[in-house]
């Protein structure tokens, strides 16, 4: 029985095959009617699921390199953010940006659209300037920022094949202070938001609505070399102690506040790569809205919470870049991004998502390909993303017989 983070998804196949070479790979795959990389098993919906292999790419012996004089790091799809900024820091190099989770794949976070947060930081597949994966017969194929169909590739949802390496996209290394503000008030966030959200290189405001008037916190991360650090209270009062992002918990999983300067990769994740992420017992939602609609959907889901929070633990509220990726959420559009820690608990999640789902309707959202979602298919999905059809003809060049399709895409009429 294989199981992903959480435990909510039972995959349907116990065939997990950890090849230890590229050769090995590249046999398995072309022998293999149908295949699925797995990472490090973070989403939340059936997005790696197969009835055939999963492959796990972590034993291929391949190393991170660094090409200073390009500006690029390339990686190996199985590394996670943790080890890649470690290595990265070591040799005076940073990312522009990271998820919340150090822990997650680089391959499977680039993938499904996974992100941070900031008004002009884009999702974490936007630094990827070459991507290397081992296609349907076998063969190594490596796509550029130049290849016409690179756009449609980083963001694939592991439709075209087994991602092994990627370039990166880096910078000099930077530190970053962190900043918490504490019960600042809903309606500054209706009135203010996308000032408030764009107020530090990356934002993000927690809330369990317990106080529907209040935010529960505002973690404010300030790149250091961009000048001073952020004063204004907005209402709200700066956290004399560290905290987690839901209210009450032990706040010794989360990375450093209180303004103490850092390495960008101990700053920018909410949480320390040796501890457990989040609550670790939960399900995840997130929707994707255009920044416009913040104004109008906050309030909405302040007035409307008693329908959803009764199986809320934290939301967590984000922007995001936009960005021309086929597949990407945040594709052509400056993005508000909703994300819900739910309890772990499917009978009372599914009613409270169908409320959310229904609150934000009106705001052409686009669900995270990750994450729990329930009021989308196949015309919706076509709805949203006008460059599907461009997809759906690069995988069958790739991919002519589906070894890479699984229910989850079939369902979505991505494949």
């Amino acid at each position: 029985m294989v199981r992903n983070w959480a435990g909510n998804i039972e995959y349907s196949t116990s065939d997990v095959r950890r090849p230890q070479s590229l050769a090995e790979l590249r046999e398995l795959v072309a022998s293999s009617p149908r295949v699925r990389a797995m990472g490090s098993r973070h989403s939340f919906s059936t997005v790696v699921d197969t009835t055939g292999v999963l492959v796990s790419t972590q034993d291929l012996g391949l190393t991170a390199e660094i090409d200073a004089g390009r500006g690029v790091a390339v990686v190996p799809g199985a590394a996670t953010y943790a080890e890649v900024g470690a290595l990265l820091q070591q040799h005076g190099w940073a990312l522009p940006n990271t998820g919340s989770l150090p822990h997650i794949s680089v391959a499977g976070a680039c993938a499904t659209g996974t992100h941070g947060s900031g008004v002009r930081n884009g999702c974490l597949a936007t630094v990827v300037e070459a991507i290397e994966l081992v296609r349907a017969d076998g063969e190594i194929v490596t796509l550029g920022v130049d290849d016409a169909d690179f756009p449609g590739a980083v963001v694939s949802l592991g439709s075209l094949g087994v991602v092994t390496r990627l370039n990166l996209r880096i910078e000099p290394t930077y530190d970053v202070a962190q900043h918490v503000l504490l019960d600042v008030p809903s309606e500054v966030v209706t009135e203010s938001g996308a000032e408030l959200l764009g107020s530090a290189y990356s934002v993000s405001l927690f809330t369990s609505f317990a106080r529907p008037d209040t935010v529960d916190s505002v973690w404010r991360k300030h790149r250091t070399d961009q000048g001073p650090s952020p004063s204004e209270s907005w209402g709200g009062r700066t956290a004399e102690h560290a905290v987690h992002p839901i209210v009450g918990l032990d706040a010794s999983a989360a990375t450093e506040q209180l303004g103490h300067p850092g390495p960008w990769h101990e700053r920018l994740p909410h949480f320390r790569s040796a501890f457990t992420p989040s609550v670790g017992d939960e399900l995840q939602s997130e929707f994707l809205l255009p920044i416009e609609a913040l104004g109008d959907v906050w309030p909405r889901l302040c007035e409307e919470s008693d329908r959803f929070k009764n199986a809320l633990q934290v939301m967590e509220v984000r922007t995001v870049a936009a960005d021309r990726m086929w597949l990407s959420p945040f594709h052509e559009r400056d993005t508000l991004a909703l994300h819900v820690t739910w309890v772990s608990d499917w009978a009372r999640v599914q009613p409270a998502l169908a409320a959310l789902e229904d609150i934000v309707a009106p705001y052409d959202p686009r669900p995270h390909w990750g994450k729990v979602f329930t009021a989308w298919d196949a015309e919706r999905i076509a709805a949203a993303y006008p460059l599907l059809p461009r997809f759906r003809e690069l995988a069958e060049r790739l991919d002519p017989e589906g070894c890479f399709t699984n229910e989850y895409v079939r369902s979505l009429g991505v494949r």
